[in-house]
């Protein structure tokens, strides 16, 4: 019988080994966790009647892999979108929250007169943006960062005011080193294939449908009832018995001349593990010191891979707490306001069974790649910190009535300038060892149904190596003596 490693289990690494069991028939797989429970970041608890996750609390449809794998696991009835009242977002402005204007898809305004009568930029500001159908394409076919393309091509205040806090509230990033060809393409190609974010925008318009929200098209967006640990529940029941090794960390790894591959697992234990195959699927700085053994270049592209970190703080309040109309789904905080928070969700409002009629779930987002010095706070504090500024913005009367807090330390890999050639090594290295694969968030996108798609891309290469006559391609690095 054939054999295959998984290590890591988080939602990508499940999913590689749920579509291996799905496409090889007799194969042994083995998940390795070092925690005490899988999923990863995805967590969903019960607190005093709130519904909390820890991390994700839904997934893009646009993507289709997290749905696709939820019908197949039987949870198609359990799936639902978001409430159809409320269905925009806010961003905070000069004090005030005010609605992002309907039409505006993360960096580029679909609808002209709701964007020009809107009050979050200034007169100066809404010009400059508007200017934007006379900037000239860029010739240069470089990548180039978020704040550059957005600051040369609608103005520094369009940027700050709208396009960083609704990047900041995606990839908790840094948008003077993000990358837009790695994190969001297509606007590139509108200026080249266009001349004009805006242009591109009202030719879509015209032909394609229409989004009437502004900022987040919530419309394209699903979660579960019940909560996310549905899904990773889910996929632990179709895996076989004992296939899921909990508490046990692969310490070391060495491809052996004969193809297979040895592994050190467990805390404690020395004894080797043999297998045909393995994916990887954990951060991208713990994937570099297992492949460190064998190849170090490969070690180095992972390594190279940076971390942001966050706090989620939930907050239950009772409904008649909350001094402003619930007629959003939350708001983002621009960095220029000099808040201490990055955005605020309100998950009972978004959907349903989070939260009782009386009561209200909102969770807030402390830290990110900009202020990750709020994170050597202690929990008790940033808490605090979360209610300081609710209080003052959504103004709230009182203390909440739930509170619970989530660090998610190196979580968030930032895709800096320069990430698709990194992703070119790092597939380059790979193809050098016979059955091995990289999954996860680190290389193709930090979403739930990119995690989805990178385990079972990995499984599938696994499954087309193992059922094939490749000869090894790998070499013992070192003895096992």
């Amino acid at each position: 019988m054939k054999s295959v490693a998984v290590i890591g289990g988080g939602i990508s690494g499940l999913s590689a080994a749920y579509y291996l069991h799905r496409s090889y028939s007799d194969l042994d797989i083995k998940v390795y966790e070092p925690a005490d429970r899988p999923g990863g970041v995805i967590q969903t608890t019960v607190n005093d009647g709130f519904l909390v996750e820890d991390a994700a609390d839904n997934f893009i449809t646009t993507t289709p892999d997290a749905v696709e794998l939820a019908e197949e696991l039987g949870l198609a009835d359990d799936l639902i979108k978001p409430s159809d009242s409320g269905r925009q977002a806010c961003v905070l402005s000069r004090g005030r929250l005010r609605p992002i204007p309907p039409g505006f898809i993360i960096m580029a305004p679909s609808r002209i007169w709701p964007f020009l009568t809107s009050r979050i930029l200034s007169g100066w500001g809404k010009l400059r943006a508007a200017g934007e159908v006379f900037v000239p394409k860029r010739r240069v076919a470089s990548d180039e960062s978020m704040e550059s393309f957005v600051c040369r091509r609608f103005g520094r205040e369009m940027f700050e005011r709208l396009v960083q806090p609704l990047i900041g509230g995606i990839y908790t990033a840094d948008p003077k080193l993000l990358s837009l060809a790695a994190t969001m393409p297509r606007f590139s190609q509108m200026e080249q294939e266009h001349g004009s974010l805006i242009r591109a925008m009202l030719k879509q318009k015209k032909t394609g449908t229409r989004e009437s929200s502004g900022g987040a098209r919530y419309s394209q967006f699903m979660t579960l009832r019940g909560g996310m640990s549905k899904l990773v529940d889910s996929i632990i029941e179709k895996l076989p018995a004992n296939t899921l090794q909990l508490q046990t960390p692969a310490r070391a790894m060495i491809p052996l001349d004969n193809g297979r591959w040895a592994l050190r697992v467990g805390r404690a234990s020395n004894e080797w593990t043999h297998v045909d195959g393995v994916v990887v699927a954990t951060p991208a700085h713990v994937s570099s010191d297992l492949v460190n053994s064998f190849d170090r270049r490969l070690a180095d592209e992972l390594g190279s891979v940076n971390y942001a970190s966050c706090a989620v703080v939930s907050l239950g309040y009772r409904r008649k707490q909350i001094g402003v109309p619930l007629n959003s789904f939350g708001f983002v905080v621009p960095l220029i306001e000099r808040r201490l928070i990055l955005s605020c969700s309100y998950s009972s409002v978004k959907y349903e069974g989070r939260a009782s009629k009386d009561h209200v779930l909102v969770r807030v987002f402390i830290g990110g790649a900009c202020q990750a010095n709020l994170l050597q706070l202690p929990e008790d504090q940033l808490m605090e910190l979360a209610e300081w500024e609710l209080s003052d913005l959504m103004k709230i009367q009182g203390a909440p009535v739930m509170r619970i807090i989530k660090r998610h330390m190196r979580t968030m890999p930032q895709y800096h300038v320069g990430h698709l050639n990194r992703i070119r090594d790092i597939d380059r290295r790979t193809q050098n060892w016979r059955c091995l694969q990289i999954a996860g968030s680190a290389l193709r996108g930090v979403g739930v149904p990119s995690c989805i798609k990178s385990g079972r891309e990995a499984a599938l290469k696994i499954v087309q190596e193992l059922s094939s006559r490749q000869p090894a391609l790998s070499y013992a690095s070192e003895s096992l003596a």
